[in-house]
């Protein structure tokens, strides 16, 4: 049972792809998946070396997150801080992904930074938990006085939306800078 790739030209996810996976059996193990030839055994979630790049990043990302949050506190109790990061984040993401999808491989060094850049540093600079908590704090408890609930909302709308906006706009920069690399690179 071989399933056609829709978009040949895309690299194949070393991470996760697998191009083939056999259908479930009778029997009580499941089969072993057929693996990318570039694909290893082993998930990367799995590799010591990967995780600790990962948690590496994740810890200068978050720091600089917090350091962000106490130096620049919200504008009259609106996390604008948070929402900044977020957007920021957001971009720098695309930008990244799109450099390093079009720079070839996803191997070695462009793999290493895809890890400690985009997955540990940005993932723990940019925060869905603290969105979510600030957005449910502006919408308060009804009757706690505290309530603002067209700021949750507006924060909401603006996380996601200028986050959307922001991601295809560091594609884009990216896309227009670095041209993909041949084939086979």
């Amino acid at each position: 049972m071989s399933r056609r790739d829709p978009h040949p030209e895309l690299p194949v996810d070393t991470d996760t792809d697998a191009l083939e996976i056999p259908p479930r059996t009778t029997r009580r193990r499941p089969p072993r998946q057929i693996l990318h030839p570039r694909q290893s055994d082993r998930p990367l979630h799995l590799s010591p070396p990967h995780v600790g790049v990962v948690l590496l990043g994740g810890i200068f990302g978050t720091a600089a997150r917090e350091g962000l949050t106490l130096a620049v506190p919200g504008i009259g109790g609106f996390p604008t801080t948070i929402l900044a990061v977020n957007i920021v984040g957001a971009f720098l993401l695309g930008l990244l992904l799109e450099s390093l999808l079009r720079a070839g491989h996803d191997g070695g060094a462009r793999r290493t930074l895809r890890l400690m850049l985009g997955t540990g540093f940005l993932g723990g600079f940019t925060t869905y938990s603290t969105f979510a908590v600030d957005a449910v704090e502006l919408w308060g408890v009804p009757g706690s006085g505290t309530a603002d609930p067209a700021a949750g909302v507006l924060l909401v709308l603006a996380t996601v939306l200028a986050g959307a906006v922001a991601s295809w706009a560091g594609i884009a920069v990216a896309a227009r800078y670095r041209p993909r690399t041949e084939a086979g690179s």
